[in-house]
């Protein structure tokens, strides 16, 4: 997925659930920066940072996707 990004939160998720398997940490407010940090040339992350870490949050603390 990482050679075809684009600027649209369905991208984004993929990337983000992608990196997130990738990332040890046991402080989940600390992995989710770890993670939108490794994706910050995303183009939904670079036009809409507060919605991707919106939907970060969303898939890690409501969807409960990771536990």
């Amino acid at each position: 997925m990482k050679d075809k990004l684009y600027d649209n939160a369905d991208s984004f998720a993929m990337s983000f659930d992608e990196e997130w398997e990738n990332v040890d940490c046991d402080d989940i407010r600390s992995k989710i920066d770890k993670v939108l940090e490794l994706l910050s040339d995303h183009p939904f992350l670079i036009s809409n940072p507060e919605n991707a870490r919106k939907m970060a949050e969303f898939r890690i603390f409501s969807l409960k996707k990771f536990q």
